[in-house]
């Protein structure tokens, strides 16, 4: 599996900034309320899911690296993290800091004596 890689904060700030610019652009602010931008989120989670419908779990790594699937793979995780980064924008949320808050929790609530190579809820 490969390395992932993890934006440096000015590269976010970055992305934030040129999102910001499209949808200013295109007058778009006045449809990215809070109930709305989940609401995307959630058609574009379902766009990216309905490619991998169907797709035998052992079989899911070798579709998202292939080359006949990926474009269209990336498209739809890139909507979903657009969709996300504008919504805890429009929030104000600091995702990152939300994202490492989160990463506690989980790390208390599936301690690694109990949660490891398990995929049910200990």
């Amino acid at each position: 599996m490969p390395t992932p890689a993890t934006p440096a904060p000015d590269q976010l700030d970055a992305l934030l900034t040129e999102l910001r610019a499209f949808v200013a652009e295109r007058d778009w602010q006045q449809f990215h309320d809070p109930k709305n931008l989940s609401m995307a989120i959630a058609s574009e989670v379902g766009e990216l899911t309905a490619l991998f419908r169907w797709v035998a779990g052992p079989d899911a790594d070798a579709r998202a690296h292939d080359p006949a699937h990926r474009p269209a793979i990336l498209d739809e995780l890139a909507d979903v993290a657009i969709t996300t980064l504008l919504l805890a924008d429009r929030i104000g949320a600091d995702l990152p800091a939300a994202i490492r808050a989160k990463l506690v929790k989980n790390r208390a609530k599936y301690p690694v004596a109990t949660a490891r190579g398990r995929a049910d809820r200990p």
